[in-house]
């Protein structure tokens, strides 16, 4: 029996956990922090008070997966296994959340690195003490705790023009929060300009300010206000801070090679530089240190193929490299409400877009769609394909070794 360990349950290391089921002959143990699912990308709306972002594993998860609730303290790859804080505590078979204290490390034939991505720590003075993250679930409920002990009325700043800054700034603004979303440059800068100004729209409907363009960066938070730099003083009661996104540090602390942000170091199997029994999937696997776009749309077909290799070679088969391409990205501004923007398959933004109400339904759709994959390959192990492929990552890698090798002479 081959036992494979899956670090972390977000929707790349479920998938990969449930894909491994299609062999008889592999134990699957998956290790997450929590006893329930993350649904993330609703974590918004936990902000928003609108939703808890929660679904039991049972409903996501392979009956023949074993969950072990913990927190993996560290890797042993030398000795192949685990070793967790605290003991951690077994859900058994099903998923559920009970069963005892495991004692001691456990062991594996093949990981599977699955830990997703945090909030970065900001470096702007004053923002680690008194702005408040939402990248994580406690991150997202603290702040909503934190919101509900503020008037109605209290001016709210939400640093970051990305999805997350805007889906938060939606939220609080539709709840009839003052709400000033800072840009620190463009407003939604993945977007084309067409979908940029959508998105405005709807923000500015919604009654909330929008701060962009030059002056718009941060340089100071005190616990009543936000400092730009171009000298501007905002009163915020309550400040939130999406601003960029980390890694946690298991890898490097395991002795793994990792990239600039902590990310594992892969080859375009998703294996890693140092292990051919470890892999990685999602927000930290960076292959050939040119990562893909952090978001459950890579995290789900990378956790698929992480598993894919690991099937591949128990069948002496030589792994497939990666082919992994975009469809674009739906912005909720609200709950009724969205931007579309359609993306080629390298993930450059079209001019097309869809705004509105439309565009709100296909988010509503995709919210619910995202965990239906996981459920649908939980009970049919190797169903869930991804049809947007991208053939141009083979030619930007050539150009990176070129550019490197060039370097070197």
């Amino acid at each position: 029996m081959t036992h494979v360990v899956v670090v972390g349950g977000g929707y790349a290391g479920v998938i990969a956990a449930n894909r491994l089921t299609q062999r008889d002959d592999v134990a699957v143990t998956l290790i997450n922090p929590r006893p329930t699912f993350v649904h993330r990308i609703r974590l918004h709306q936990v902000v928003g008070g609108t939703h808890d972002a929660l679904v039991d594993f049972r409903k996501v998860l392979s009956d023949r997966v074993r969950l072990l609730v913990g927190a993996v303290d560290r890797i042993d790859p030398a000795a192949r296994e685990v070793t967790l804080a605290g003991g951690g505590s077994s859900g058994g078979p099903s998923g559920g959340s009970g069963g005892g204290a495991v004692g001691g490390p456990v062991g594996y034939d093949y990981l599977i690195y699955a830990v997703g991505s945090g909030s970065a720590r900001p470096d702007v003075p004053g923002a680690a003490e008194h702005a408040h993250p939402a990248a994580t679930l406690e991150e997202a409920r603290a702040l909503r705790a934190t919101l509900a002990e503020a008037p109605g009325h209290a001016p709210v700043t939400v640093v970051g023009a990305g999805a997350t800054g805007i889906e938060i700034a939606g939220e609080l603004a539709e709840e009839g929060r003052d709400v000033t979303l800072v840009c620190g440059g463009l407003l939604a800068p993945a977007l084309h300009p067409r979908a940029r100004r959508s998105v405005a729209g709807r923000l500015a409907r919604l009654g909330a300010t929008v701060l962009d363009g030059p002056g718009s960066t941060v340089t100071e938070v005190t616990g009543s206000a936000v400092r730009l730099d171009d000298g501007r003083e905002l009163p915020s009661a309550v400040t939130v801070w999406t601003v960029g996104f980390g890694v946690p540090d298991l890898a490097a602390r395991s002795g793994l090679r990792t990239d600039a942000v902590g990310r594992l170091l892969t080859d375009e199997t998703l294996t890693s530089v140092d292990d051919p029994r470890v892999l990685a999937a999602g927000d930290a696997a960076a292959p050939s240190d040119l990562p893909l776009r952090m978001s459950c749309q890579t995290a789900t077909p990378l956790g698929a193929h992480a598993a894919d290799t690991v099937l591949a070679r128990l069948a002496d088969k030589r792994p497939a490299p990666l082919d992994i391409g975009y469809f674009g990205q739906c912005v909720a501004v609200g709950s009724r409400a969205a931007t579309l923007q359609i993306a080629a398959r390298d993930d450059t933004a079209k001019p097309f877009h869809l705004g509105g109400r439309p565009a709100g339904k296909i988010k509503a759709t995709a919210l619910e769609y995202l965990t239906h994959h996981l459920a649908t390959e939980a009970r049919k192990p190797g169903s869930f394909t991804w049809r947007f492929k991208d053939g141009s990552r083979a030619r930007r890698l050539r150009a990176k070794r070129d550019e490197a090798a060039a370097l070197n002479h």
